[in-house]
C-alpha cells in the first residue's frame, strides 16, 4: 500500500513515521507527479492559508481532485480537515479548499494556540478511547449526506468519514496511538484500490 503525505508545511513527518510504523510505503509528497501510484493521501496539519497558497503555486488542488475521480482515498488532519472540507464558516476572503468531502468548518474554533488541549474520544470503529490532541483546531459544523460522524467532543463533530474521504480535525499523529493510520490504510485505501481495480 502507498500512502502519500502533503509534505509541503506542518506535521507531515509525524504522519510518514506512523505509517512505517504500520508497515505502508509513505512518500512524501511535494510535486503532483508524487501522487501518482498512490492508493491514499494524507494532508497534515499545520496552517491551512499557507499550506492552500503551496498547493496552488504547485498546481495540487487540480491534480488531487484528479486522483480523486479516479479513486484515490484522503484524509485531512485539523488543517487538512480544512483543506477537504466544501465549506468553510469563516473562510478568509479568497480561501480556497479542495471541495472533496459534504462538511461545513469553522477554523480555529477551539481558539488559540494557548488554547490546545488532550481529551479522550469514543471514535466509531475503535475498541477503546483515543487521546485526541487540538491544537487551534478546527470543528465541524455540520455534515452533508453520506457522511458518517465517527466522534464528537462536548457536542462538536471532530471526526467524520465518507466513503474514502475521512476528516479529523485533531492530531492523531502526535500521539503513539497507530490505530486511526490503521484504518484509513487498511479500510479506506484498501477499499480505493478494490473500487478503482
Amino acid at each position: 500500500m502507498r500512502i502519500g503525505v502533503l509534505a509541503l508545511q506542518g506535521a507531515f513527518r509525524e504522519h510518514i513515521l506512523a505509517l512505517e510504523a504500520i508497515g505502508a510505503s509513505a512518500v512524501a509528497v511535494r510535486l503532483p507527479a508524487q501522487l501518482d501510484g498512490c492508493d491514499g493521501l494524507i494532508i497534515p496539519g499545520g496552517e491551512s492559508t499557507a499550506i492552500a497558497k503551496l498547493m496552488d503555486r504547485h498546481g495540487f488542488y487540480e491534480s488531487v481532485q484528479g486522483r480523486c475521480r479516479e479513486g484515490m482515498a484522503v484524509w485531512g488532519t485539523c488543517a487538512g480537515a480544512i483543506l477537504i472540507a466544501k465549506r468553510i464558516s469563516d473562510g478568509l476572503p479568497g480561501q480556497r479548499s479542495l471541495g472533496l468531502l459534504d462538511i461545513q468548518v469553522r477554523r480555529n474554533a477551539y481558539g488559540r494556540q494557548s488554547d490546545s488541549f488532550e481529551a479522550g474520544l469514543e471514535v466509531k470503529g475503535l475498541d477503546e478511547p483515543f487521546q485526541g490532541i487540538f491544537i487551534r483546531a478546527p470543528w465541524i459544523e455540520s455534515v452533508g449526506e453520506g457522511v458518517r460522524v465517527l466522534a464528537e467532543h462536548d457536542g462538536r463533530i471532530v471526526a467524520v468519514r465518507s466513503a474514502s474521504m475521512m476528516a479529523t480535525t485533531f492530531h492523531p499523529e502526535l500521539t503513539r496511538d497507530l490505530r486511526l493510520h490503521r484504518y484509513f490504510v487498511s479500510d479506506l485505501c484498501s477499499r480505493s484500490r478494490l473500487d478503482g481495480a
